[in-house]
């Protein structure tokens, strides 16, 4: 038992080279584009996809209250990421936070958490790109086989290899590749387009709304079963959680961000903020135009415009939806290569992950290899079932930053926190408690695969990282 809570010590960010980060990382990111990351992360696979499923399976019209309840949950979570984000510092995210926090195995722990969440996030992702740009294919008349379309495992079976979701990972490699700054620009532009596409939706439901399609507006209450399935506002928030997977990726930016004691926390609220209200809005509506047992496909605002007899709208939604999915993958993907690079510096993984390309500032290897990884699942495996873990994952991961918040306030009182939660530690009680209620109604084969995937996990450490790790080379 050892040396397995042995905690890292307490770095602050602000310091020393203000263009380039003590890992050679150049700080170019400001609160704009941290912003604007977040949102590329958060608006995504949730509004364009969730919805329609959450409405129809779980929650019915009371799918806005879902949001709510996630976005609850997530406020506190984000104060918390936004507390030790200034505070604490460093690439790692949650990991990091927990290794100043709780010491070296629970670091270990919720870093190998992470690296599923946002592998699985970006590969899943890029299956229901693929499904978006084939339909978008189609309509021209140039619609892809199924055999290029299709992963050898998939549902219904018949396919090869799912083609553009393979080549949509490649790209975003090569632009994780060319450069942080690069990519932020790229990022903003697509979030510009993508919210074009949400202000056509709500311009044009705004005006369809039928009331008679809210009623019931809570057909299974808070919580239930169906078919021994959970149902209810509450299970339907356990589903749309994943909805807000993404901000957190702004706190991986740390080591990047022109003044992350500010920028970061600000990123993360104003990001969250935002698309809190924008799914409510949009789920409201959804609801609104269309009875919500209809919304249970994979395109539910494009289709909802197309029942009201918008065609012309629901393209351009579709299209929307295209650079949603993409800006989603892209940050994801990146908040993935700075864990990894941060963990490799470590010493729990091999230091090959930690390499800096002197000429992009960026982690080359880890960028290649992570997307090379992703690139196989999305093409070859059925990620419906890996996708539940996502959710509890994040999750977990939250409760541990909540966790963090309590007790390094305890430990150490006497560091400069240049953002504090409002509330002091009761805030992060709630946040912890809320979150773990989350995780209570998620399916419990979810949580069983979550907890073979820990187990992986820890051989991994026992047999490598605690031997490797860089305090364990340090004098006591």
């Amino acid at each position: 038992m050892n040396g397995l809570f042995r905690r890292k010590p307490l770095a602050g960010n602000g310091e020393g080279n203000p263009h380039e980060s003590v890992h050679g990382l150049k700080r170019v990111l400001s609160a704009l584009d941290l912003t604007l990351l977040g949102i590329g992360a958060i608006i995504g696979t949730g509004i364009f996809v969730l919805t329609g499923h959450a409405a129809a399976v779980q929650s019915g019209p009371a799918v806005v209250i879902s949001y709510l309840v996630a976005g609850f949950a997530c406020t506190f979570a984000a104060l918390a990421y936004a507390e030790l984000a200034a505070m604490v510092g460093g690439c790692g995210s949650a990991y990091g936070y927990s290794y100043a926090a709780f010491g070296e195995l629970i670091a270990w722990i919720i870093g190998w958490d992470l690296i599923l969440e946002y592998g699985v996030s970006v590969a899943a992702v890029a299956n229901g790109w693929s499904g978006y740009l084939n339909n978008a294919l189609t309509a021209m008349g140039i619609g892809l086989p199924d055999a290029l379309t299709k992963g050898p495992f998939a549902d219904g079976g018949g396919g090869y290899v799912n083609l553009p979701a393979v080549i949509i990972i490649m790209i975003l490699m090569v632009l994780l590749i060319i450069g942080v700054k690069e990519t932020a620009r790229i990022n903003a532009a697509a979030v510009v387009i993508k919210l074009l596409a949400v202000a056509i939706f709500v311009g044009v439901a705004a005006f369809n709304v039928d009331p008679a399609n809210w009623s019931p507006f809570m057909p299974h209450g808070w919580f239930g079963h169906v078919d021994g399935r959970p149902v209810g506002i509450l299970a339907g928030a356990s589903i749309v959680f994943f909805a807000y997977v993404g901000f957190d990726a702004v706190s991986t930016a740390v080591e990047e961000a022109r003044n992350p004691q500010r920028d970061v926390p600000l990123g993360i609220i104003a990001a969250l903020a935002f698309c809190t209200a924008i799914y409510v809005i949009v789920s409201a509506l959804m609801t609104g135009i269309v009875p919500y047992p209809t919304l249970n496909v994979s395109s539910p605002a494009s289709e909802a415009l197309l029942q009201i007899g918008h065609s012309t709208a629901a393209g351009l939604v579709a299209s929307g939806v295209i650079f949603g999915l993409t800006t989603v993958m892209l940050v994801l993907y990146y908040a993935l290569t700075r864990i990894v690079a941060a963990i490799s510096r470590d010493g729990l993984i091999p230091s090959y992950f930690a390499a800096i390309n002197p000429r992009t500032h960026t982690p080359v290897r880890t960028t290649v290899l992570t997307g090379v990884v992703m690139a196989i699942m999305a093409g070859f495996l059925p990620l419906g079932v890996l996708a539940e873990l996502v959710n509890i994952g994040t999750l977990a991961a939250f409760v541990l930053v909540c966790g963090g918040v309590i007790i390094l306030r305890r430990t150490h009182p006497e560091v400069h926190r240049p953002f504090k939660m409002p509330f002091g530690e009761l805030s992060a009680v709630i946040g912890a408690l809320s979150c773990s209620a989350l995780i209570a109604f998620l399916p419990w084969e979810t949580h069983v695969r979550f907890v073979l995937w820990l187990l992986v996990g820890a051989l991994i450490y026992f047999g490598y990282s605690k031997r490797h790790s860089k305090l364990a080379q340090q004098p006591a």
